[in-house]
């Protein structure tokens, strides 16, 4: 439409000119020293343009000559570019397709003249890496950081996940720690150091980045939960392993309040409590959360503890029998804390009626040392023997449900036959 416009507009000034020019076409006359010139004003017009375009053309030439050298290098820089680009596409093709020799080749060929040469050198970290080759590596690392001092964050991670890749992990906390003052709030640094330090087992310095890590966001609230959990039962367990009799006590108190109402770390504890020989304390702790609601592992560990009055302690825990009749959990516990206080009979009835429920070696254990005590020795050797077959493992091998002596003899000289070695007595070389 522009076009089309512009057209009409020619046609309409062509045409007032050339009426112009019928009715008067001008008069010129030019004179210079010895010469001159008459002619039409129109000719003289004519004349000029023409020099004029001439002129105009001639000094493009003249130009284009002139700057034929620089055309002819930019030229050739962005055939360069445009190869380097498709070595770059390549070279990722390559490093996809787990061709790292390739792909390193083809990545840091033309890296400079890349449009974007710091993914050339990251991606060739990445193959180096994937070959063993950690001196060109880190090489490549030091080579992006020099293009781009700007990139230090996205250089790092790529640093701190290598190292982490190849259990450098000392190398990659001071890379993470650089990087967490560089970008305190980046999201992907503080899942990284989590990572590393639970992989460090460093729980005291995770506890202290988990409010940076809920803040941002790197996780769900419910995986954050959970690590908070794991991280206090490994806190719980150092501190109980430690020489200091006080600290398991101190952390406990430090933790979260809403942590001291959660079972599994409640039972924890109390664990610890018990390993600890403070069985009132744990007893405490365990009887107010079965009080709330049924724990299995509060029971089971309920069942271990040391308790000055066996028989009250027997008594509470027969009254949460009601409905849990059959649960072999609850009646290893109450067949325990008979024994405790001395009641052979209900802690054989209580740990016969545990295993019959599907109890396992623990109650054959309880029961075959009660029997011994009470010189059933015979019904003793009965349940440790039902202890050993109920152990998990290969299938035994079938046998006839009764050998005959007779055939001992031959059994035992085909064994010296096929071992005679082992018939000899040792002697000193």
């Amino acid at each position: 439409m522009r076009l089309l416009l512009q057209a009409c507009l020619f046609l309409l000034l062509g045409g007032l000119a050339a009426w112009a020019i019928r009715h008067d076409p001008g008069y010129a006359f030019l004179a210079w020293g010895n010469w001159s010139l008459e002619t039409s004003l129109v000719m003289l017009t004519v004349l000029g343009a023409t020099a004029l375009g001439l002129l105009y053309y001639l000094l493009r030439m003249l130009l284009g000559v002139f700057h034929a050298p620089g055309k002819v290098a930019a030229w050739r820089q962005t055939r360069r570019q445009r190869m380097a680009r498709q070595r770059l596409t390549r070279g990722l093709l390559e490093f996809a397709e787990g061709h790292w020799d390739r792909a390193e080749k083809l990545l840091m060929q033309d890296a400079q003249l890349s449009d974007t040469p710091l993914l050339n050198y990251l991606s060739a970290a990445r193959a180096a890496q994937r070959q063993g080759a950690y001196e060109r590596r880190d090489a490549y690392i030091r080579m992006a950081h020099r293009h781009m001092p700007t990139a230090d964050v996205a250089v790092g991670l790529t640093q701190a996940e290598l190292q982490l890749a190849h259990q450098q992990f000392e190398q990659a906390l001071a890379t993470l720690k650089h990087l967490r003052v560089a970008a305190p709030r980046h999201s992907h640094v503080l899942r990284l150091l989590a990572r590393l330090y639970e992989q460090l087992g460093d729980w005291e310095q995770l506890r202290q980045l988990l409010p940076d890590l809920r803040k941002a966001r790197t996780a769900p609230p419910e995986e954050l939960n959970v690590l908070e959990k794991r991280i206090w039962l490994a806190l719980l367990e150092a501190a109980a392993l430690s020489l200091e009799p006080s600290r398991l006590y101190t952390v406990w108190q430090k933790m979260p309040k809403v942590l001291h109402q959660d079972p599994a770390m409640i039972v924890a504890y109390a664990g610890w409590l018990h390993r600890r020989q403070h069985d009132a304390e744990a007893e405490a702790l365990l009887h107010r959360l079965l009080k709330k609601s049924w724990n299995e592992e509060a029971v089971k560990l309920y069942g271990l503890l040391q308790m000055d009055d066996a028989a009250a302690a027997l008594t509470r825990v027969e009254a949460w029998l009601k409905g849990r009749e059959l649960n072999p959990v609850l009646l290893l516990a109450l067949g325990r804390l008979s024994l405790r206080d001395r009641l052979w009979g209900k802690a054989r009835s209580y740990l016969e009626a545990a295993i019959a429920n599907g109890a396992g070696l623990d109650a054959r254990r309880e029961l075959g040392r009660l029997l011994d005590a009470l010189g059933e020795q015979q019904a003793a050797a009965d349940v440790y023997r039902q202890a050993v077959l109920a152990q998990p493992g290969a299938a035994p091998v079938t046998l006839p449900e009764h050998i005959p002596q007779a055939n001992l003899g031959d059994a035992r000289g085909a064994a010296e036959h096929v071992l005679p070695d082992l018939q000899e007595p040792l002697t000193e070389s």
